[in-house]
């Protein structure tokens, strides 16, 4: 890094001048997130020492056990863009309907976040992260409607995660590829670290809760044993890496190449994650980075949700990874030449 690196709001700032659409309300945005993961990581490194790690004894909305941290962390995204004026709504796997912002009707976007994804690593020091997801209304009245939630990934302006982790990294897009940040704690400032990040066309490990394997349909089972059988001349076997956390499953393979996936199963047979606020959002970025995000072989991107805690099956990673998963979903298995 140069002694003068680019912090955050300079980034934003000649972003803002080389693109009218980042200027302004999407720059403001994109401050606001860096005040709010700062906040957040703060709070999360001291959680073990002020009695904020453990369960509160509730289920969220899409009725998982709600840990402290889920809650403060919550708490903390309504509070940071509520105060900007810019939102008039927030869906969040915390709540169980759109919560709606007073904003004199100025409110011009609607944020769809997961405050704290992998919350199930809070007790252990595991990677967490925050996922959000920016649509711009198309109405500018103050009461957001659900259709302006209920929305197609394609529609986003602005999307892109925290990754609360051994740094905490920014990373976002507005459309004009993906540009990642690490947290200087010492002087307090996202600094550029990750100019313009691509995910490699193809990868050397696949994430996967393959605790399930015999519970999935049986082109995934075909995959995931085609992916493990030793062929040096096609790089397999893949490794296997599982994190329990989306962010971190998913910023690895940014970087590194490589696919997760998590299918449907007997107890979640629409899938388990949820498209609103965390494929949605996260295949924005993959596809911006290079890479492919798809559903039961459908573009994440295209998928329209039928509501706010909508399920899907998810594929994301390396271009050529996901298209390969896709194959075996469809029966075709691997290609001739593979």
């Amino acid at each position: 890094m140069s002694p003068f690196p680019v912090t955050l709001s300079r980034h934003i700032l000649e972003e803002g001048q080389r693109r009218a659409d980042i200027a302004g309300e999407l720059s403001t945005l994109i401050a606001q997130l860096g005040f709010t993961a700062k906040t957040l990581a703060r709070e999360m490194r001291r959680a073990a020492l002020i009695g904020e790690l453990g369960l509160v004894g509730e289920k969220n909305a899409t009725g998982d056990a709600q840990k402290k941290l889920d809650v403060y962390s919550n708490e903390t995204v309504v509070d940071a863009f509520s105060a900007t004026g810019l939102v008039a709504a927030i869906a969040s796997e915390e709540l169980e309907e759109i919560q709606h912002i007073k904003c004199k009707g100025e409110g011009r976007y609607v944020l769809c976040t997961d405050p704290l994804d992998g919350s199930s690593n809070t007790d252990i020091n595991g990677a967490l992260g925050t996922i959000f997801g920016f649509y711009r209304r198309k109405k500018r009245d103050c009461d957001a409607t659900p259709d302006e939630v209920l929305r197609p990934g394609s529609e986003l302006v602005l999307a892109g995660y925290v990754l609360y982790s051994t740094s905490t990294m920014l990373v976002y897009t507005a459309g004009h590829g993906v540009h990642g940040f690490t947290l200087d704690a010492d002087i307090g400032e996202f600094l550029l670290s990750h100019r313009d990040m691509r995910c490699p066309k193809r990868g050397k490990s696949f994430s996967a809760n393959v605790g399930h394997v015999r519970d999935w349909p049986q082109g995934i089972q075909d995959y995931v044993g085609y992916v493990t059988q030793i062929d040096k001349a096609s790089g397999r076997p893949y490794s296997h890496r599982y994190s329990g956390a989306l962010v971190g499953d998913v910023h690895r393979i940014l970087l590194e190449g490589g696919i997760y996936f998590y299918p449907q199963d007997s107890g979640h047979k629409d899938g388990k994650l949820r498209l609103v606020y965390e494929c949605a959002p996260l295949g924005f970025v993959a596809e911006q980075a290079g890479g492919s995000a798809t559903s039961n072989g459908e573009r994440v991107m295209d998928l329209a949700p039928k509501a706010v805690h909508h399920r899907c099956p998810l594929a994301i990673g390396s271009a050529e990874d996901v298209a390969l998963f896709d194959r075996f979903i469809a029966g075709k298995g691997a290609p001739p030449s593979d």
